[in-house]
């Protein structure tokens, strides 16, 4: 028979959402036998590589153009950026901070990536930064809406920093001579 939660696991995954370690869900995954068959399940019914950290789960397909991933990591590396410059630690803040909605959106509007931002769908307008914000990086459990337009990020967040990390390692490995 199918693990407890079987549903609500494979729909989530499915629907680009990370499980996070602070859910129960996460739990039912963990537990070594479940792993073994939620790997074996999503790469035979579907194709999809489950990956898994001490922090989060998540999906990953050959097939996809991972625009969105894309876009997230962009508008994490323009944030950090930002945050960097004014001072704060951005792996603290992105961890342990509350960001208003708006606070966000002048951090990408205010960035002197210019080129970078205007280039991009979702980051070259006030909407699609919002639309990205309260839909994309919540309904994927990246970012969790708090009342009065607050957000902070889910551990998910680690995914696209580490990206961004190897992607610079490989560029300056490429640039020495």
């Amino acid at each position: 028979m199918y693990p407890n939660k079987h549903r609500q696991i494979v729909d989530s995954l499915r629907d680009g959402r990370f499980i996070t370690a602070d859910e129960p869900l996460f739990d039912i995954i963990k537990v070594s036998e479940q792993e073994g068959f939620y790997t074996k399940f999503f790469d035979v019914s579907f194709g999809y590589e489950l990956k898994g950290t001490q922090d989060f789960y998540y999906l990953i397909s050959d097939e996809t153009q991972e625009n969105t991933s894309r876009d997230i990591c962009i508008f994490f590396s323009v944030l950090c950026y930002e945050l960097d410059k004014d001072g704060r630690n951005f792996l603290d803040e992105l961890r342990y901070s509350d960001f208003h909605l708006d606070e966000l959106i002048d951090y990408i509007t205010n960035s002197t990536w210019t080129d970078v931002i205007e280039a991009n769908k979702q980051l070259n307008e006030v909407g699609n930064i919002k639309k990205l914000i309260e839909s994309t990086l919540v309904k994927r459990n990246i970012a969790v809406k708090h009342p009065e337009d607050k957000y902070s990020f889910t551990r998910a967040y680690k995914l696209f920093i580490d990206f961004a990390k190897d992607l610079i390692k490989s560029e300056s490995q490429n640039d020495q001579p």
